[in-house]
């Protein structure tokens, strides 16, 4: 019962993982596909576009890198505002001159702003507390049951498995803590797209 419960939130903790990389990459083609359509807008606007998503890339950099902390709230407090400016950038044209291009670039602006409402959510999705509950519970009963098992006897069991579940259970709690631990999503596809910019 123990190893199926494992079992099932190790699952649980990696298929997040896979959606947190998944919508990173997401975001980047997102970013780089609203970057190309911008200049289908006046060039004022589309100046001013690609400037805001230069530094909005930037700040998506820096949430994936960021802890807990003022820092993270800093940084989620600009990309909100900085979400403002952009779609007022390129709204603004669309409304004065409502052609398909411009509202293709309002669609693509959309995206950009989804997907990072997406990967905000992503991030908040983690394993329920009751599950962790239950793990714990089922776990002390387990080596409770063991301590009797092996009472008299060789001590190896009584070492050998609690060591097996704690270091499970640090595992998947590593894989479950986007902001914390060894396993994190970094921006690779994000990061690349900025470093070309900056060449660019």
């Amino acid at each position: 019962m123990l190893g199926l419960i494992i079992g099932f939130t190790f699952s649980m903790a990696t298929t997040r993982y896979d959606q947190r990389k998944n919508l990173e990459e997401e975001e980047a083609n997102a970013i780089g596909t609203e970057y190309l359509r911008v200049d289908l807008l006046p060039p004022d606007a589309a100046a001013r576009a690609r400037t805001l998503l230069i530094h909005y890339t930037d700040l998506r950099v820096q949430f994936y890198l960021a802890h807990r902390g003022p820092g993270l709230d800093k940084i989620n407090a600009e990309t909100s505002a900085l979400e403002t400016e952009l779609w007022n950038t390129v709204a603004e044209p669309a409304k004065a001159q409502p052609t398909p291009n411009t509202w293709l670039v309002v669609a693509g602006m959309n995206d950009v702003l989804n997907s990072q409402g997406y990967t905000q959510a992503a991030w908040w999705n983690r394993i329920p507390r009751a599950a962790w509950d239950l793990m714990f519970a089922i776990a002390f009963v387990s080596h409770l049951l063991l301590g009797f098992g092996t009472h008299g006897k060789s001590s190896f069991l009584s070492i050998v498995l609690p060591l097996l579940i704690s270091i499970a259970f640090l595992l998947i709690a590593d894989i479950d803590s986007p902001r914390g631990g060894i396993i994190r999503v970094q921006p690779q596809n994000i990061q690349a797209f900025a470093d070309s910019l900056r060449q660019h």
